[in-house]
């Protein structure tokens, strides 16, 4: 083992030639990552718990008594915080979890297996809910093909349509968070989004990783609903 440059130790993974490079580097980064320690210790689905921790803890919208929507919630770090905050596991707010894929049950977490894509989903959610959301989460990145300009397009569409969905179902003053990466290409949903909702900014929390360009969008003070 070798120390990294605040002095821990830096385990290193010894192949020999069985995984392909990007195979090795990825372990030898979840080996070595302290939030995904962390997140086993305290019994945490991923290390992107903190990443809300930290987004909520500065501004605050995961109050009591709210109703909450995670997009693309598996494996479910987001929503095992929002359910926590809100109080949903003592009756208090509510979380609807949203995925494609199946996820293991959380306490005080409903799960809805449901495409937020299509057209008729914010109708089934609404109808779910018996009413509007609060918060509407969206950790999700589109799987990537290595391209960067297409990776980035496709990571972009999938927060424009998180972002219609929201708008939605959203109640007025309501907030949105969303994974987006930097680039110049979303210059287009921000104006969106200024149009939608009274604040909007990027945040980028000390546990995403430094060395990658991911940061989330903030939008707080939602004017109000598309549908009836």
């Amino acid at each position: 083992m070798a120390k990294d440059t605040t002095g821990r130790l830096r385990v290193t993974v010894k192949s020999g030639g069985r995984l392909k490079l990007s195979s090795k580097l990825w372990l030898e980064r979840q080996l070595n990552d302290p939030y995904v320690a962390k997140a086993k210790r305290e019994g945490y689905r991923s290390r992107a718990a903190y990443k809300l921790i930290e987004i909520d803890d500065r501004h605050h919208f995961l109050k009591p008594g709210a109703t909450v929507v995670d997009l693309g919630a598996a494996p479910g770090g987001w929503s095992q915080i929002a359910a926590r905050r809100v109080g949903a596991a003592d009756g208090k707010g509510r979380v609807i979890a949203i995925d494609l894929l199946e996820m293991p049950e959380i306490v005080g977490v409903t799960f809805a297996r449901l495409d937020f894509l299509e057209p008729d989903a914010p109708e089934k959610l609404l109808a779910l809910l018996g009413g509007r959301a609060d918060v509407v989460l969206s950790d999700m990145a589109a799987n990537t093909t290595g391209h960067r300009k297409t990776d980035q397009l496709r990571i972009l569409g999938l927060v424009e349509g998180a972002a219609a969905f929201a708008s939605d179902v959203l109640n007025p003053g309501g907030t949105f968070v969303a994974k987006v990466f930097q680039s110049g290409a979303d210059a287009e949903l921000v104006a969106q989004l200024k149009r939608d909702f009274a604040s909007v900014r990027h945040v980028k929390p000390a546990s995403s990783r430094q060395d990658s360009s991911e940061r989330y969008v903030l939008a707080t003070g939602f004017r109000g609903g598309r549908m009836g």
